[in-house]
């Protein structure tokens, strides 16, 4: 999802390789790196993060090289390589880089050089590049956990090491890239750690090899993936290996001294895993597991091949077994639903959240008797309210100056899953299943639009539903309830008052 915020009352509700297509916007920011212009940040112009990800070029791959110091205190040595093809000509090229010193910057195996603009690092290379070429770039840097902990995301801190959570924009706080889920590419991940240490990334293993006292393990890709769900843990830790359907690896990395206290909520995953291909079918990757981080996040991260969630959410026994349950569920319902099928734009979040959130409730519908509908009647009487603060489902308010994990409030969670609610009481149960079916196997390893979602939806139901979801989607207030003519919401409170 992304961030799965949690209360301590489980109960109520908390939460928790395509271009985009404006091409006047590409054109007018692509001049921007024209060779009499100065260097400067730039953009795809996503309307709530509009300097995230650059034009220009498509990334196709990722090679990241990280040496660990043996503390979560320093910066790591880095080396980031980027094979890219360009989609118009290009006197520099921007990439998303935050944090961490650059010693050097190679482009096709020359020297070239660069700046750090806002945001943004500007690489000029000796020569311009034409549209179509490809161009390989190799940026030697430091990648820094100290300050990184002070912005939303990046490298996060655990007991014995490291792991990330880079959504929604933070993953240029660890190593250069294109920033922005629109551009998804194949990942290899190299760590090398002290011998005491064990590294794990999205992915499968391809090799480990031990020089001296130090180990590097490689971790490859099979499916493309967007930078905000890369993921990369370092720690004292044991990997615990299963089957899951089909003889899916299941892996999952666990503090060491808590393996056998975890061990009954991680045998629970194959299960999960066969319930979730039942509802939309085949799982979409080469593995699956969980991370188990100790660490104080106060969320779960659906990190592409191998989710993040804090341990405590499993050890302190302050939640019922079927709500500890459906968060597994949530996360791994995002492998569909915001990994594998990722949003064009970030106000295609609904898609992503109103999604896990769905199956997170239907979970405990079928194996708790946790009632969808009376959950779904709560969040109606609070989705007026969610609008007010948040902005209707599909049209988030953007976040706050310095809180970009701002945009995860309840309107793209419950009030999302709400839209989904009101869909199946409008085409029935039949068509949504089948809708939900052929969403993820049609744009499967691939990004997609609200749009696409309302074209399909409508396909299926065999009439225009524009119509319908449009208040459902963009209104400021929420539409009747249909089937559900009683339900009321209760009117947004206004400033100053209780």
């Amino acid at each position: 999802m992304l961030l799965t915020p949690r209360t301590q009352a489980p109960p109520a509700r908390r939460r928790s390789l395509r271009r985009l297509k404006a091409v006047v916007l590409l054109a007018a920011a692509v001049g921007l790196v024209a060779a009499s212009a100065p260097a400067a940040p730039l953009g795809v112009g996503d309307r709530l993060f509009p300097y995230l990800g650059n034009p220009g070029y498509d990334v196709a791959s990722y090679d990241l090289s990280f040496v660990y110091p043996g503390t979560n205190r320093e910066p790591l040595q880095a080396v980031t390589t980027i094979d890219a093809r360009t989609t118009t000509s290009l006197d520099r090229v921007n990439l998303d880089f935050a944090h961490g010193e650059v010693d050097s910057v190679d482009v096709d195996g020359e020297p070239a050089t660069f700046a750090s603009v806002g945001e943004d690092l500007v690489v000029t290379p000796e020569e311009p590049r034409p549209e179509g070429s490809w161009m390989r770039i190799t940026v030697r840097h430091t990648s820094d956990p100290v300050s990184a902990a002070d912005r939303d995301g990046g490298w996060l801190r655990t007991a014995d090491g490291l792991a990330m959570a880079n959504q929604a924009d933070a993953a240029h706080l660890v190593f250069p890239c294109n920033d922005h889920p629109s551009d998804k590419a194949m990942f290899t991940i190299r760590v090398t750690a002290p011998e005491d240490y064990t590294a794990v990334a999205n992915g499968l293993p391809t090799g480990v090899q031990r020089v001296g006292r130090a180990t590097t393990w490689t971790y490859r890709t099979q499916h493309p993936m967007a930078t905000e769900l890369a993921q990369v843990s370092i720690g004292r830790s044991t990997v615990l290996r299963r089957n899951g359907p089909h003889n899916l690896p299941v892996r999952d990395v666990v503090p060491t001294r808590d393996r056998a206290a975890l061990e009954p909520w991680l045998k629970k995953t194959p299960d999960q895993i066969a319930w979730m291909e039942g509802k939309v079918g085949p799982y979409p990757f080469e593995t699956y597991g969980l991370l188990m981080a100790k660490a104080a996040t106060g969320f779960e991260l659906e990190t592409q091949t191998l989710s993040l969630f804090e341990r405590d959410l499993f050890t302190e026994g302050g939640y019922p077994k079927w709500y500890v349950e459906s968060i597994m569920v949530h996360e791994l319902a995002h492998q569909w639903f915001g990994d594998s099928v990722s949003p064009r734009t970030w106000s295609d979040l609904w898609l992503n959240e109103g999604h896990a959130t769905w199956y997170e409730a239907l979970y405990a519908e079928e194996k708790a008797d946790q009632s969808m509908a009376a959950r779904m009647k709560e969040a109606y009487s609070a989705s007026d309210r969610w609008r007010a603060d948040g902005g209707p489902p599909a049209a988030p308010k953007a976040p706050e100056p310095g809180q970009k994990i701002g945009i995860f409030r309840p309107n793209v969670y419950d009030g999302a899953a709400l839209v989904l609610y009101a869909l199946r009481q409008e085409i029935g149960q039949p068509a949504f299943e089948q809708l939900e079916r052929l969403w993820v196997s049609g744009h499967q390893d691939a990004t997609a639009t609200t749009e696409d979602f309302v074209r399909l939806a409508s396909q299926i139901s065999g009439r225009d539903l524009g119509g319908f979801f449009e208040p459902w989607l963009h209104g400021g207030t929420t539409p009747p309830m249909p089937g559900h003519p009683d339900w009321k919401s209760a009117a947004p409170r206004r400033a100053g008052t209780e």
